[in-house]
């Protein structure tokens, strides 16, 4: 018999209406922007009238590095929030939006698979209830109007080549990398150099999920620093007077999203920050707003932990205040053979020496979690191919580092499949173990943060930067922006910032390119390696496969 696709059983979920799904959390009716009859928005005024609220338990799902095998991050996360509605907790899952980028690049959905989804699949991974484009139109009023500050006798004395806001699309477009504007004459204004980056890397995503309201977000807003003068000094957003209006076409997107599970949980879908460039977490908003409604709530942070719980642990929680009770760290035996050597043809076959020979890149994620001071499982994700001796080498190789690893068959069977991990997790969050603490304290010189992030994290030697760049990081330290934290850009398939290298390497130096300043969303971006802002599509695009069908269904999308 053959596997249904992901889409095929999402299509087949007997959805309840969003309004009985907010009924479970006690979200009145009134209090529920719907968007169709599955989707709604939680209103402002909602979320406000929980301030005094105790808050549930935070649980943190991260991974290994991601292989082209695929891990099952989301549908890990979606599985244990179901699971933990089995055993009668009350828990809520927080997830971000897609990209519709990746989505017809690579990737394809981002909504889970198997019996362990979010629906409705095909709207969350196309437009949803339309933030990124919101997010995209705030951007680019913010570029218009700078350019146009300009063309209007530039009182601010912008210096023309420093205009360090770029454009932003949700698409992966290689060839808007690098662009010349203002070409064709003196009534399209004067010729400079810009580019596009995916709207998922733009600032404005970052700060909407990282501003705990409007009045928060426009102050954010306010401070993206968007030029400098020939003096070098910095020319901030609402130095433009764009601030206002910013906020105004994102008053709705800052609204986090209800959705539901295949199971009929409530799940908060909302925001998307890039994980390899920006924060890669869902809102703030979404998940302080879950943490007053549900006693647990299951939260997924980009990638691999080397980036997104670091970032996840380090800028999140420091900036929102949150305390997590928990983290899993999700594993295949599939991506531990691909650490150990095997190609992705081969990974069929048993191999358990490749398993044990992989799985020290597993073991560096234990240690690493472990050291924020949080309690971790590690789930196996299973699949199919995988064989009683290989799961037996991850489970004692775990046991070896001191945490346990459970094997979870929700893509198969849903939350009946992975019962086991959410006793394991509730055990571990109720046993007030946690001891969470940041990496760095705010006050560390930002190169240092930069260098303890790479030496605890990465395992590496040393950073090496230009003296333009450590002067440049001195520079925002004398302008104030000293405690901020500092979000890595590197690659997400390796701890090094060489794609190629897998498993747990040591000995390697980390190289940083430049460093940016977002000012508004509250941390320094440092670009490792080769890392790129605006992606490209690669050579057979998902979107070749992906339309409608006879019936006026959407296929491909996976």
């Amino acid at each position: 018999m053959a596997m249904k696709t992901d889409i095929e059983i999402a299509r087949e979920a007997v959805k309840r209406p969003i309004m009985e799904i907010g009924e479970k959390l006690g979200i009145p009716s009134e209090h529920l922007l719907p968007y169709g009859h599955d989707k709604a928005k939680v209103s402002q005024a909602f979320i406000r009238s929980l301030e005094g609220r105790e808050d549930g338990k935070l649980i943190l799902v991260t991974a290994i590095n991601p292989t082209p095998a695929g891990e099952g991050k989301t549908t890990t996360t979606v599985g244990l929030g179901d699971g933990l509605n089995r055993i009668g907790k009350k828990a809520v899952i927080c997830i971000r939006e897609a990209s519709l980028g990746p989505n017809f690049g690579m990737k394809g959905g981002a909504a889970g698979g198997g019996h362990a989804q979010v629906v409705p699949m095909e709207e969350m991974n196309l437009h949803f209830t339309g933030d990124f484009h919101a997010i995209t139109s705030a951007h680019n009023l913010l570029s218009a109007m700078i350019d146009n500050h300009i063309y209007w006798g530039n009182a601010l004395q912008i210096d023309e080549r420093r205009v360090s806001w770029r454009r932003v699309m949700d698409m992966n477009d290689r060839a808007l990398r690098d662009i010349v504007v203002s070409l064709g004459g003196v009534s399209n204004g004067f010729p400079r150099q810009t580019g596009f980056d995916i709207t998922v890397a733009s600032e404005v995503m970052a700060i909407l999920c990282l501003s705990k309201d409007l009045e928060d977000l426009q102050k954010r807003l306010g401070d993206i620093v968007v030029a400098y003068t020939r003096d070098k000094a910095p020319i901030y957003a609402r130095d433009i007077k764009a601030d206002g209006a910013m906020t105004v076409l994102l008053k709705d997107a800052m609204q986090p999203n209800l959705v539901q599970t295949l199971e009929n949980n409530p799940a908060f879908v909302h925001g998307g920050p890039f994980a390899n460039i920006a924060h890669g977490c869902n809102s703030v908003i979404a998940t302080k707003t879950a943490l007053k409604l549900g006693d647990y709530v299951v939260t997924e942070a980009g990638f691999g932990a080397d980036l997104g719980a670091e970032k996840f642990f380090d800028i999140k929680c420091r900036k929102a205040g949150l305390k997590p009770s928990a983290a899993v760290i999700v594993a295949t035996v599939r991506a531990m053979k691909m650490n150990g050597g095997v190609a992705k043809a081969d990974l069929g076959a048993e191999n358990v020496a490749a398993v044990r020979k992989g799985c020290p890149n597993l073991g560096r994620h234990i240690a690493n979690v472990k050291g924020f001071g949080v309690p971790v499982v590690v789930a196996i994700n299973h699949f199919h191919s995988d064989t009683e001796a290989e799961i037996a080498a991850v489970k004692a190789y775990v046991a070896e580092q001191g945490a346990e690893a459970i094997l979870c068959k929700h893509w198969a069977e849903g939350s009946a499949g992975i019962e086991v991990l959410a006793r394991k997790v509730v055990e571990m969050a109720e046993s007030g173990s946690a001891n969470f603490a940041p990496l760095y304290p705010d006050e560390m010189p930002l190169f240092q943060k930069i260098e303890t992030i790479a030496r605890r994290i990465y395992h590496a030697d040393e950073v090496i930067a230009d003296k333009a760049v450590r002067e440049q990081l001195k520079t925002w330290e004398a302008a104030g922006y000293g405690h901020l934290p500092v979000c890595m850009a590197k690659t997400q398939y390796s701890f090094t910032t060489d794609p190629n290298v897998r498993g747990a390497p040591v000995g390697h130096s980390v190289p940083v390119r430049e460093v940016r300043l977002s000012a508004g969303a509250g941390f320094i971006v440092a670009i490792c390696g080769e890392i790129m802002t605006m992606p490209g599509l690669p050579k057979v695009p998902s979107a070749e496969v992906i339309r409608l069908n006879a019936e006026g269904h959407v296929e491909g999308l996976f």
